[in-house]
């Protein structure tokens, strides 16, 4: 599942090989929903029986909820760049911030701005992924934003179901991910 502002081009690369392991790759579209549970209800109705799972950032939040809805129909997970911490305050007024900012019309503003806290440093002014960048979110629009921004902020903390998880699961993060360092990939492994 794609993080936010992103679309099934996130995965464009990882998806031909992933088809080669597991068969038919499904990625969900993650916009027309305002809460991590009409989120994850979408992609248990679209989703076959059982499945392997993948979610990075936001998508990692569904993966967690899709885990809290319907744990076994999920075979295998992947939790990428994610964490299973609700905001904090702080971090959600940032967030209406954000939202209110996109709503004003500074929806460009807006990517650009998240873009050097999702994208390592060193790729950050690279022509060819600020273009995908910016054309993922154009895709996802203000209204698509607002809903994922929504659907964070109002996400559960997923840290008392952790324990229960019980499919084999992988914990992955960029060392330098500024945004879920490696602490909370570290406290989602435990």
């Amino acid at each position: 599942m794609p993080g936010l502002l992103c679309d099934e081009r996130l995965w464009r690369h990882q998806a031909g090989g992933l088809a080669d392991l597991a068969g038919r790759v499904l990625i969900p579209d993650v916009t027309g929903e305002d809460s991590m549970a009409g989120m994850a209800r979408g992609v248990l109705d679209a989703a076959p029986e059982r499945f392997a799972l993948a979610g990075l950032s936001m998508g990692g939040y569904v993966s967690l909820e899709i885990m809290r809805q319907a744990p076994g129909r999920v075979e295998a997970l992947a939790l990428l760049d994610t964490s299973a911490r609700p905001d904090t305050p702080e971090q959600a007024e940032a967030r209406l911030a954000l939202v209110g900012l996109a709503r004003a019309g500074g929806f460009d503003e807006v990517w650009r701005g998240l873009l050097p806290k999702v994208v390592h440093p060193d790729r950050v002014d690279d022509p060819g992924l600020r273009t995908a960048v910016g054309e993922m979110a154009h895709a996802v629009g203000a209204g698509g934003f607002e809903r994922q921004e929504r659907a964070i902020i109002g996400r559960p903390d997923s840290r008392p179901g952790l324990p229960v998880i019980s499919c084999p699961t992988l914990v992955l993060c960029g060392r330098d991910d500024a945004l879920t360092p490696p602490h909370l990939h570290e406290e989602l492994a435990d």
